[in-house]
């Protein structure tokens, strides 16, 4: 079996992996890793929680092990799709990097573009970054890369989902055609195939499992679910989401729930937490320093459960993560592998399970036709219970009396706050239902009433109507 020590790698490198508990490479850092020493391009096509991540940095220290950084030109770029997966490269770069003296920078967007400059000014090794903060950090000229020898493109499937390929067609152009590159992706789609084949000279390509398999550490399931009504489907969806994460019962020590809209995110974190979930939400709407507390807190098992948008369904590396439960079926059939590849990381078991209601069906289909399997049926855990009482804070509009007695409908839950009660005062009460003076309202004083005219409409207005009413 093969070790890191037989890769060639160096001392420094193999002391900080021994720290980190690891001897034995995966399959993708044992095909990349010898390859990308000897100087080739590599394409690496492998599933999510494999350790590409890994596969590309080891090298990529070592090769950097010997020159210096000039100012605002970096020696290696790394180019990641989300900035939670090119914070985690830079995590990773400190643990391998520890015992070296190479210098890094993270540029992604929400934060500072004046800390991310001095860096720059200083000079450093190793430049991580997104596709849309490195740009314009190139249109202002704080940027070269006609110096970079290592050239990485981590995810690229999901650049192209998220239509990153023609900014990184354009950072291509700007680096040196004598650089190496090292370009990972979990599905081959032809627009990525193009990319390679222009881009990437010569590769030793290492496909350690086939394009869009799903791990088969992973335990799948799928619950086909019908509202009662259609103005009740979404609160009852939101009940038998709680009663899977019941079931699994104490199997259940952490879990992540992907929703297709942001909206949504908000909606199920703040339902689960109404009914004693310990959740949060993380979507992209969330500045950057709210999104990164709220993943350390799930890191460090302070947070039971992260209700998720696809911002998280790609790379993250959190190992322990026992169950994932998909609230709707992906958009794109794709998403369903990186979604499920947060559990049953590094040989471990894990859950997935999936909620689909009728008009998801087609993207169910679409998803078994990408992974070439049937994904288990379960069995309604609510069995044929009748629907649960409407969460008040949710779906079902709430009516309340305004100061003239009507009802009226509050906004539905998809508002980002609700309005606040409004309570009418007894005296207004009382004012509603007694005349001028304090008189007692009575009908028969409709007949001397003009709606819109006030309290004395004139004489003849008031006739009028009173002969049409007593007719």
């Amino acid at each position: 079996m093969t070790k890191f020590s037989d890769l060639n790698l160096s001392d420094k490198v193999l002391k900080a992996v021994a720290e980190t508990g690891y001897d034995t490479p995966t399959p993708i850092q044992a095909g990349a890793i010898a390859p990308a020493l000897e100087g080739r391009d590599v394409l690496g096509i492998a599933q999510t929680g494999t350790g590409k991540t890994a596969a590309f940095t080891l090298p990529m220290i070592t090769l950097l092990g010997r020159g210096r950084a000039r100012a605002r030109m970096p020696r290696s770029l790394v180019l990641a799709p989300t900035r939670e997966l090119a914070a985690q490269v830079a995590e990773n770069f400190d643990a391998y990097a520890k015992y070296t003296k190479l210098s890094k920078a993270l540029l992604i967007g929400g934060t500072s573009f004046k800390d991310q400059d001095k860096l720059i000014d200083k000079g450093v090794d190793v430049l991580i970054a997104t596709p849309g903060r490195l740009l314009d950090h190139l249109e202002r000229g704080k940027l070269i890369l006609t110096d970079v020898k290592v050239m990485v493109v981590d995810e690229a499937d999901r650049m192209l989902d998220m239509g990153f390929i023609p900014d990184i067609e354009e950072i291509f152009k700007r680096t040196p055609f004598t650089r190496q590159t090292l370009f990972f992706s979990a599905t081959m789609a032809p627009e990525i195939e193009r990319i390679t084949n222009t881009f990437l000279s010569n590769p030793a390509k290492i496909e350690v499992a086939r394009a869009a398999t799903t791990n088969t550490n992973i335990k799948q399931g799928v619950v086909m679910f019908k509202g009662s009504e259609k103005r009740k489907e979404p609160s009852e969806k939101r009940a038998l989401l709680r009663k899977l994460i019941d079931q699994e019962g104490e199997a259940c020590t952490n879990a992540i729930i992907f929703c297709n809209r942001k909206s949504d995110v908000d909606i199920v974190s703040k339902s689960l937490n109404k009914y004693g979930y310990n959740a949060a939400p993380i979507h992209g709407d969330l500045d950057q320093s709210h999104r990164t507390k709220t993943l350390d807190k799930f890191r460090d098992n302070e947070l039971k459960i992260l209700v998720a948008s696809d911002v998280a369904a790609r790379g993250l590396d959190i190992p322990a993560v026992t169950h994932v439960f998909n609230f709707d079926v992906p958009s794109h059939a794709e998403d369903y592998v990186h979604r499920i590849g947060r559990t049953g990381r590094a040989g471990r078991k894990g859950t997935a399970v999936m909620i689909c209601i009728p008009r998801d069906e087609k993207n169910l289909a679409d998803v078994e036709a990408l992974v070439k399997e049937t994904i288990p049926r379960l069995d309604n855990p609510m069995g044929n219970a009748p629907a649960p009482k409407e969460e008040p804070s949710e779906d079902k509009p709430k009516r309340s009396r305004s100061r003239g007695g009507r009802k009226k409908v509050d906004a539905p839950e998809t508002e980002v706050a609700e309005a606040p009660k409004s309570e009418t005062p007894k005296s207004a009460e009382n004012t509603n239902r007694r005349g001028r003076g304090g008189r007692k309202h009575d009908r028969r004083d409709e007949v001397n009433t003009t709606v819109g005219l006030g309290d004395e409409p004139p004489a003849f207005i008031a006739k009028s109507f009173a002969e049409r009413v007593a007719q």
